[in-house]
């Protein structure tokens, strides 16, 4: 029975990771039809090159950060045939798969702020800095018992910070470190004219954009329900909550942007967000006003940045990731609360400190490793790349080269 539990175990992660991985397609489809013609190559191989260098400096050195785990051991231990510290079968190494593929969505968050103007290189040295040491931090302090901070909640405000699915540390964490690289980074040329008033630079395609929120919609079912890491932890009342947050998204967003499709598609997501971290011990109904509540929120705070706030972030992912996930952090301390139907277990006092925390890390992390690299080696595409795009300046070849040859 132990083996069958044990191998059943490392199928449910697995088939977790898998669909955690799909959903970098759908973050690559989601910036492809955003972005310019110029520069829909680079969203793709930025995205796939963030994942591997994600991954291997997670490997390597972030895994230890955030768990006090390293897999530099012969083959028979990692399976759990060479003594202790590895679980049988390799559930070990499927659950790092797992949470490989959740870090590696912070680079594929800020990757869609600074697009269209960020140079290639320097933003794989600062994804292998966030993901190798600062992401860990949060990951290990909030997600394990690395550093005290949660011993720390839990007898301070009586409950430990929950975060069950990341809104936090993973969302929140990355889009204030977008955040903080856009402030670096500046606005696109001829986004704002000498007034200050906004130079509008619609979607390029409106069906890859689509297609790229399904994909990850359908994923984050994956990424939430699979966030229990073990069968026998497995909760409808996760899928349910994910599915009536997204409706709430997608129903509050379709009502204030006039059915905008950019935003109604955004909305789908920006509740998925915000309802990650209490999905687990919210009622139907608490996930659903979440996903309504960041639905609003996305659509206000992404005309606010841009035509207000004048900060160009291309896919609105502080909105979007920074501050929903903010929002669901702060939101499953309400809703959770058994007064309003949830399960309970939770502490809006420790949710604050928390979610606060997590996103102010995140935005001095981002400012910092990025300021850095921008006094460094720099980390902008000078106006002539700019102009000519993304995709002929850093990849030699467009979206369409038929069609943009002379010629043909």
């Amino acid at each position: 029975m132990d083996a069958a539990k044990t191998g059943g175990d490392v199928l449910f992660v697995l088939i977790g990771a898998v669909m955690v991985l799909a959903m970098h397609c759908g973050f690559a489809l989601l910036e492809v039809g955003t972005v310019r013609r110029k520069n829909q190559v680079n969203a793709l191989v930025k995205i796939l090159s963030d994942f591997a260098v994600s991954t291997l400096v997670y490997f390597v050195v972030g895994y230890s950060v955030a768990y006090g785990v390293d897999f530099l051991v012969d083959a028979k231990t990692l399976v759990g045939k060479g003594g202790p510290g590895f679980a049988a079968y390799g559930y070990d190494l499927v659950k790092f798969f797992f949470l490989a593929t959740f870090a590696a969505a912070v680079p594929a968050i800020v990757s869609g702020g600074i697009a269209e103007r960020a140079k290639f290189w320097p933003q794989l040295a600062a994804t292998a800095a966030l993901i190798g040491l600062f992401y860990p931090l949060v990951e290990g302090s909030l997600w394990g018992t690395r550093f005290g901070l949660q011993a720390w909640m839990t007898a301070t405000f009586g409950q430990p910070f929950h975060d069950f699915a990341g809104s936090v540390v993973v969302h929140a964490f990355g889009g204030w470190v977008a955040l903080g690289a856009v402030l670096n980074l500046g606005n696109r040329r001829g986004r704002y004219r000498a007034n200050g008033s906004l130079i509008a630079i619609p979607p390029s395609n409106i069906p890859f954009l689509a297609l790229g929120a399904w994909v990850l919609c359908v994923g984050w079912f994956g990424f939430n329900v699979m966030s229990a890491q073990t069968l026998d932890g497995v909760s409808g009342l996760v899928a349910l909550n994910s599915l009536m947050a997204m409706v709430g998204g997608i129903i509050t967003s379709l009502l204030i942007s006039r059915t905008d499709p950019g935003f109604v598609h955004n909305g789908a997501l920006a509740g998925l967000v915000a309802v990650c971290a209490g999905s687990d011990i919210m009622h139907p109904l608490g996930a659903l006003a979440v996903g309504g509540i960041a639905g609003l929120l996305f659509v206000w705070a992404f005309n606010k940045c841009q035509i207000n706030w004048k900060i160009d972030d291309v896919l609105g992912v502080w909105p979007l990731h920074g501050l929903c996930g903010l929002t669901g952090g702060l939101l499953a301390g309400v809703f959770g609360q058994e007064t309003l139907g949830g399960l309970g277990g939770v502490s809006l006092a420790a949710q604050t400190v928390g979610t606060l925390g997590g996103a102010l890390f995140g935005l001095a992390a981002g400012y910092a490793v990025y300021g850095v690299l921008k006094r460094t080696v720099g980390i902008r595409l000078d106006p002539e790349q700019e102009y000519k795009g993304a995709d002929l300046s850093l990849h030699h070849i467009t979206a369409y080269p038929e069609e943009d040859a002379p010629g043909m």
